[in-house]
């Protein structure tokens, strides 16, 4: 393959054999000799104090140690140095006998097995002093209160003025929307192996941030960094959930010091409910204003979330709306509402794809008032800068997506009027609605390295969720150094490694890819500068600018092979080796930037038994340069699928006698099957983003769950008329 083709191409991930043949070993999968099993007990309340009696367990065969708030040892703080979002939050570290709400860890068993533990953590007594618990999402809305801050922005933002926008409007929409509760279920729960060796500590953790959690665990033990090592080559999803570093990490980290051998925690599925966050509750009320020919004149949205007793977390569902659409006038809120629960955390686009069903929705029923076309009213307002800042965008290719999802969905035969197409006893639905999500880079570094046989070995210490970043990375070092994909190995998900930061927010691919070519073009010019000056070489005394490297081989700009790198290597007395770089520029001030798209979805519903299927969707991207055409349809049809289980599936459903998931189980809570997904078809238009990063691409993990469940929703309108406003859209809805 011609190596200006690398970058982009549709190519097989190279980590594929190893995952296919159970090569790849997952952070569970590590096994120190002389390992024990942890397994967490957790509170059966939500508020009150806990008396913790270990004597029956202690007694049972193979238990090692029981750790509870009667013998853990004293952390500075009490657990709580590390706390600095996203990478540390408050953590339940069995400090103290307070219990805040139902799940939280309250002891740990030890034993030398995993049977053994999980018998010995069913005998352990525990007794408790209730106290009363907020639970009630509607009875607490009255002490609702303005958090400090979003993720990046203010918690409320507004531009021009609202009232007068609001007094120009000739239309007007005004309505509340509301999104679950929702937990994720990665493939891979939670798992964190603790090994000490002396004062040194190595966790082998399923986390989307290995030097997150070092730093963390650092922090929160009160020991020197460097005494920390993190270990996680493969992970099994992440969606924010591993973004943090929980309660279990450290956990594991101080059982396996009591035990004195090391210790593998492993969450139950039932355990993915509570301890390790989750997607919050929203209730929002958009209010749109407009001119008969459809140009917004106001835009506001108010968000109410619901947050922890211990911690607040806002799920930011007001960030679409402070930039999709052209609106001179706009107002945005965020509230939080305390609750007895787990602490909140990202998941899949946070903040994003709630605002995104919210606005969408608003959007589609402002259309409907217009008479207009749902397309046309966006395209009319169609934000050419960022409407609440005015920043330009460093690209944004959004009517170009509008035009293609639509020509190949076949909008034009859409009849606009509701319950108007039909099959003999299903009505059919055609709606759409805008995809967006924020493109960010953070500073991250690598390591390139050519070897005696020629072929280079790089390294970061990011992470690969299932995303395929050991293939991206390993295409990008392969094209900036002119050697053969099979000649590259990329090496990540360790902290010994050179620092890259979170796997989330969609950065990766932008913030490392650029690092990782920083790295390869300076051992590059580091190859060709010791050829240059070595006189047994054919390049001896070729300058840079006459010199390059072509699949593997040492070449004069003309292309003509001169010597292979292997034998260039093999003359070297030691390994050349390069530190790479790259960080937000300037740029990041002057210009907006995010990712945009347009999704467009067929709902079917049977008339009689009101079951709702999704036949079709189709969505086009504006997403930057793409890395690998194939692992990035992959994740927005990923993405989609997601979005379709958001619409009509996915709700945790809170007891609120108890303060328990009463569905926390993948029994019962409910994701799409195979038999839910249909025809999904995904397109990229052709874009270059190199005012964001020197690669041109941004990051692609999360936009594709925004949009969807607008798309959904509006499709359910024109198929049957009525407009449901609460998420999810479950069949009682349907034929209430």
């Amino acid at each position: 393959m011609n190596d200006k083709s690398l970058i982009g191409a549709a190519l097989d991930r190279v980590d594929g054999p190893a995952k296919v043949t159970g090569q790849a070993r997952y952070a569970a999968e590590f096994s120190p000799s002389n390992m024990a099993y942890a397994v967490m007990v957790q509170s059966t309340i939500p508020s009150g104090r806990v008396r913790v009696d270990t004597t029956r367990a202690l007694r049972m065969p193979g238990v090692i140690y029981v750790l509870t708030h009667d013998n853990a040892p004293a952390l500075p703080q009490k657990g709580r140095a590390a706390v600095n979002p996203p990478a540390g939050r408050i953590l339940s570290l069995l400090q103290d006998d307070v219990v805040k709400y139902n799940g939280q860890p309250i002891a740990v068993v030890v034993a030398d097995t995993f049977e053994n533990a999980m018998e010995a953590a069913a005998n352990v007594n525990v007794a408790y002093i209730a106290q009363p618990a907020q639970l009630d999402f509607e009875k607490e809305k009255s002490s609702a209160y303005k958090p400090e801050k979003l993720t990046r922005d203010p918690p409320d933002k507004a531009w021009g003025n609202i009232d007068i926008g609001l007094a120009q409007a000739e239309v007007r929409v005004e309505q509340d929307y509301s999104t679950s509760m929702e937990h994720h279920n990665p493939m891979e729960p939670h798992a964190t192996v603790a090994h000490w060796q002396g004062e040194n500590l190595t966790l082998y953790d399923a986390t989307q941030y290995v030097s997150g959690v070092k730093q963390t665990v650092a922090k929160t033990l009160g020991i020197p960094a460097e005494r920390i090592r993190v270990i996680d080559p493969f992970v099994g999803g992440g969606f924010g959930c591993k973004g943090s570093a929980w309660s279990h990490v450290v956990l594991a980290a101080l059982a396996s010091k009591a035990a004195g051998r090391p210790v593998k925690l492993v969450l139950a599925r039932t355990q993915m409910f509570g301890p390790v966050g989750g997607r919050p509750l929203t209730q929002q009320k958009v209010v749109l204003g407009a001119r008969r020919d459809g140009r917004l004149t106001a835009i506001r949205h108010d968000v109410v979330s619901h947050t922890s007793v211990m911690e607040d977390y806002a799920e930011a569902s007001t960030m679409p709306t402070r930039a999709l659409y052209a609106c001179a006038n706009g107002a945005t809120t965020q509230r939080l509402v305390k609750l007895n629960v787990g602490v909140p955390t990202f998941q899949r686009a946070p903040g994003e794809c709630t605002g995104t069903f919210a606005i969408e929705s608003a959007m589609d029923e402002l259309a409907v008032k217009l008479g207009m076309d749902p397309v046309e009213l966006r395209l009319r307002n169609h934000a050419e800068t960022e409407p609440s800042t005015g920043k330009p965008w460093t690209s944004k290719r959004l009517r170009t997506c509008y035009e293609m999802a639509a020509k190949r969905f076949g909008w034009s035969k859409r009849n606009a009027a509701p319950r108007s197409m039909r099959t003999a006893h299903e009505l059919i639905g055609w709606g759409m609605a805008t995809a967006t999500y924020p493109a960010h880079r953070l500073p991250a570094l690598a390591s390139a390295r050519l070897l005696r046989d020629g072929s280079a070995l790089v390294t970061s210490g990011t992470q690969d969720l299932g995303t395929g970043t050991y293939t991206i990375m390993t295409q990008i070092a392969a094209q900036t150094l002119g050697v053969p994909l099979s000649q590259v190995r990329f090496e990540l998900g360790d902290t010994a490694l050179p620092e890259a930061p979170v796997s989330g927010g969609s950065m990766t691919a932008a913030s490392v890819g650029p690092a990782v070519q920083d790295a390869c073009l300076a051992l590059k010019r580091m190859i060709v500068d010791a050829a240059a000056a070595d006189p047994r070489s054919p390049l001896h005394e070729l300058d840079e600018p006459n010199a390059a490297i072509h699949d593997g081989w040492l070449t004069t700009r003309g292309g003509r092979r001169l010597e292979s790198l292997a034998a260039f290597a093999m003359r070297q007395p030691a390994a050349i080796e390069a530190k790479g770089q790259a960080k937000p520029g300037e740029d990041e001030k002057k210009f907006a930037s995010r990712s945009f798209g347009a999704v467009f979805v067929e709902v079917r519903v049977d008339e009689l038994t009101g079951v709702l299927r999704v036949p079709r969707v189709v969505a086009a991207y504006s997403v930057g340069r793409l890395f690998n055409l194939k692992t990035a349809r992959s994740q927005l049809q990923g993405g989609i699928v997601w979005g379709l289980g958001q619409a009509l599936f996915e709700q945790s459903v809170l007891d609120l006698r108890y303060g328990r998931f009463a569905n926390g189980n993948l029994a019962e809570y409910h994701v799409p099957v195979n038999a839910d997904v249909q025809e999904i078809e995904v397109d990229f238009v052709d874009e270059d983003d190199a005012r964001f990063n020197p690669l041109g691409g941004r990051g692609i993990g999360e936009i594709g769950i925004t949009g969807v469940a607008g798309a959904v929703a509006n499709a359910v309108f024109h198929a049957t008329g009525k407009r449901i406003r609460d998420l999810p859209i479950t069949l009682d809805k349907l034929i209430a």
